[in-house]
């Protein structure tokens, strides 16, 4: 499922990324690669706060629709 449709507190794992090859590249600068875990902490004015690699990134919901996760646990 899509990063934009997870639960504040759920912790997922990074399945795959869609989309251009540049939106991937900016992504995984992020820190948004296949494996990683990411944690949704929470959502404001449309946008998601998540925790990766100890960091806190905030990403528009368009962005997060392109991560595909599978959610841990």
């Amino acid at each position: 499922m899509p990063l934009s449709m997870a639960k504040k507190g759920e912790v997922s794992v990074i399945q795959n990324i869609s989309g251009k090859e540049e939106t991937k590249r900016f992504l995984e600068s992020l820190g948004f690669v296949t494996g990683s875990l990411v944690t949704i902490v929470s959502e404001l004015g449309g946008n998601i706060i998540v925790n990766i690699k100890e960091s806190r990134v905030a990403l528009n919901k368009e962005l997060a629709s392109k991560i595909m996760i599978q959610i841990q646990g």
